[in-house]
């Protein structure tokens, strides 16, 4: 086909952050790869999720904090406006108009190629294109699977015709519903809740278990599920919906919950989980089945495929289907792809790290709800679990840190420092309350560089900010350690 060529040294399957990830390492070592996106090139995150959730929330957010503090809270007048967030959320997702970061892949010397690809056999990859003339790819060292994930709808009666939101919708719709369900506890499901209702719907958050944020530590989504109530949103735990209906696309929808009450709406969303889009990509070619998870090793290389050709990384893999998470793998990816083909040992530094295999020991995860959520590494339950010793150890932020008081008239918020006691060093950190996410990274350092609690001491917060709060943890430690008769 005229315009590309035929073998490249890898072939990346998705032009989302975690395939274009993958090409820059790759060609950072000076392999030869092409991209094959089938949708924008940005992918999910770009467009439908994080940027376009995140625009929405800051102006939601940004109201909730100053009404938090007194003078500035008078000056809050009206309602906030629907037109001007969308607009500013049109800006960050570029009007959907992926050029530039069509761009930036021939910028770092990579090959784009729009279309849908699929495995065609060992190294190979066919690709339909847009122009219908079919296309086939010849990767010399790999193939990386970074084709992403899609929302998971439940099977329910009429939940086809009832047209319901998935998380696309969610963020990239311009008009308010006048009422809104969420179905769903996890992260969409809580900041889809809390951006539409601070926009003006009447939300209803229908959530099937007993808490919110269920894999977090339980006192965040206590936190979370009381700051959602104060702002007006309907939380209904333990409820289910057995059934919708929506005679007409222009009429309401009727949900039938399984407590045996109805429930009327404009527009429901469902946050109810992800699967991989592994299920038209070939997998049967190579000996995998369509549809499933991939499996991989500590540098991204999926099991069972001989010669050990076949990589993928991001949510395809299951680890966590946060896109930061991806982006490391795919480094990782590019990282060992790089140096098995030009012979050189996996721990090796010249690729930017002492070994090249993926340590998801601390993994990071924000929710920008009022309050923020965010946390890394184990909760106290999956700690002991895995056999550590541990102490939790907990802080209110408002009562304990000045600068949390200066930050928000009231504040409330908690952290939960993990240690093993055995080793002396963090095994996880979770945190609750405004402006929480930004203490977030330092928190990760200490968990994935295992610092010694006794070396924390020396990192000096600086007063008075809510940094502090790290002073307050590790003198809730030592005197853990005292008993007071």
């Amino acid at each position: 086909m005229p315009g590309y060529q035929q073998e490249y040294d890898v072939v990346v399957l998705g032009a989302g952050p975690v395939g274009q990830n993958a090409a820059d390492r790759a060609r950072a070592a000076g392999l030869s790869v092409a991209v094959v996106e089938r949708e924008l090139v940005g992918g999910e995150c770009s467009y439908w999720a994080c940027v376009p959730s995140k625009a929405l929330l800051r102006p939601v957010l940004a109201v909730a904090d100053a009404r938090r503090v007194d003078g500035a809270r008078e000056a809050i007048s009206g309602s906030i406006d629907p037109s001007g967030v969308f607009g500013r959320r049109d800006r960050y997702v570029t009007n959907w108009d992926d050029t530039g970061q069509a761009d930036w892949v021939g910028d770092i010397g990579a090959t784009l190629i729009r279309g849908h690809g699929r495995l065609d056999g060992p190294r190979q990859v066919a690709v339909a294109t847009a122009d219908g003339e079919p296309l086939v790819l010849t990767a010399c060292h790999a193939v990386v699977v970074c084709t992403g994930s899609r929302p998971l709808l439940p099977d329910l009666p009429g939940i086809a015709d009832a047209r319901p939101w998935t998380n696309r919708q969610a963020t990239d719709s311009s008009s308010v519903p006048g009422r809104l369900a969420v179905v769903g506890a996890g992260g969409v499901g809580v900041e889809m809740a809390t951006a539409w209702q601070g926009l003006g719907s009447a939300v209803t958050l229908l959530v099937r278990g007993s808490g919110l944020l269920p894999r977090m530590e339980p006192f965040v989504g206590e936190y979370v599920r009381r700051g959602l109530a104060d702002a007006g949103v309907d939380v209904r735990l333990g409820v289910s919906v057995r059934a919708l209906h929506r005679p007409d696309p222009a009429e309401a929808v009727e949900l039938d919950l399984d407590d045996g009450s109805k429930l009327t709406v404009d527009e429901i969303l469902f946050a109810t989980g992800r699967a991989p889009l592994t299920d038209d990509i070939g997998l049967e070619t190579v000996g995998l089945t369509p549809g499933n998870w991939l499996d991989v090793d500590d540098t991204c290389r999926v099991r069972g495929i001989d010669d050990g050709w076949l990589y993928a990384a991001g949510d395809v893999i299951h680890h966590a289907l946060l896109t930061h998470l991806g982006k490391y793998q795919a480094r990782i990816a590019g990282a060992a792809i790089a140096a098995r083909a030009t012979g050189q040992p996996l721990d090796t530094q010249a690729w930017g790290a002492h070994a090249i295999t993926a340590d998801h020991l601390a993994v990071p995860q924000a929710f920008f709800t009022d309050p923020e959520a965010a946390a890394v590494g184990l909760t106290a339950e999956q700690a002991a679990g895995a056999g550590h010793r541990i102490k939790a150890i907990d802080v209110e932020i408002g009562d304990a840190v000045k600068g949390a008081e200066l930050f928000a008239d009231g504040y409330t918020g908690r952290a939960r420092m993990v240690v093993d006691v055995d080793r002396g060093h963090l095994l996880g950190v979770t945190l609750v309350g405004p402006g929480v996410t930004e203490l977030l990274h330092a928190a990760t350092v200490a968990v994935a560089g295992r610092v010694p609690v006794d070396r924390l001491w020396h990192a000096v917060p600086c007063f008075p900010t809510i940094s502090e709060l790290w002073l307050r943890l590790l003198e809730a430690y030592r005197d853990s350690f005292f008993t007071v008769v």
